[in-house]
């Protein structure tokens, strides 16, 4: 082979071996939803799954792409963003509904109550966008005002990032309060896992913006945790996941 078709030939495995990265990057992220959805479909409980995971994921996405607007990065990154924002709405449609089915209580509760201790456990799909659209406005507004200020740009992406890391806390809370992984589905904390390592060896590789390293870094390290809470309950006998109502608890993570 010539050195020309050599050259060829590495050129396009190159091209795509990039391409391919930027898939995975694109919707790798919402591969570990799928079992998680299926299992609240199949079962009808979704008390293992905790849907502050869906809060810190739209706001960290959504300001993701409002960090865009100030300083541009890769577009895979930013269609992540769009596609990850679709699914949550989605897990947190199939949430709700699952939930409001099995409440006991007729009493509705809704964003315009403005009540805190029912925060993100509204009775209404509806209420979700709301809320998610009325954040989006407020801090797109603001982003608008501020777009010339490096300080609060920097600000935005590192709030975004951090919110991003933080993704597992509220799992890893759930958990621990009731001492025991029933419900959470394994596959989807190792494809978190699996997931989160590609995405710091990818934001690393591709000199991402700094912030978005960190994120990658303690999402692993928190995924790594509630693998190891996994473990650590399975050593004991597990109690049965509560079927508890809203009204009692509303105000659990």
């Amino acid at each position: 082979m010539s050195e020309e078709g050599a050259d060829w030939l590495l050129s396009s495995l190159y091209q795509l071996i990039s391409w391919g990265a930027s898939a995975a990057m694109i919707f790798g992220g919402i591969v570990p939803y799928i079992p998680q959805y299926r299992d609240i479909g199949r079962t009808q409980n979704a008390e293992g799954f905790s849907v502050y995971v869906c809060l810190m994921l739209l706001v960290a996405n959504i300001l993701r792409i409002l960090f865009w607007f100030g300083r541009h990065f890769e577009s895979p990154l930013l269609w992540q963003s769009i596609i990850m924002i679709a699914t949550m709405l989605l897990m947190l449609k199939l949430c709700t509904e699952v939930r409001v089915a099995s409440e006991i209580s007729t009493k509705r509760r809704v964003f315009t109550d403005f009540d805190m201790n029912f925060f993100w456990h509204w009775s209404r799909f509806t209420d979700y966008m709301q809320c998610v659209l009325a954040f989006t406005a407020v801090v797109g507004y603001i982003t608008y005002l501020s777009l010339d200020s490096v300080l609060y740009v920097e600000t935005l992406g590192f709030l975004a990032v951090f919110t991003e890391a933080m993704l597992g806390v509220p799992q890893l809370y759930r958990n621990h309060q009731n001492s025991s992984t029933e419900g959470m589905s394994i596959k989807m904390v190792l494809m978190w896992t699996s997931g989160d390592t590609f995405k710091t060896a990818y934001f690393i590789l591709n000199q991402a913006p700094f912030q978005f390293t960190i994120c990658g870094l303690l999402q692993v390290i928190v995924d790594i945790t509630i693998l190891l809470q996994v473990y650590l309950y399975s050593r004991y006998p597990q109690k049965p996941v509560s079927h508890i109502t809203h009204a009692t608890g509303a105000k659990a993570l």
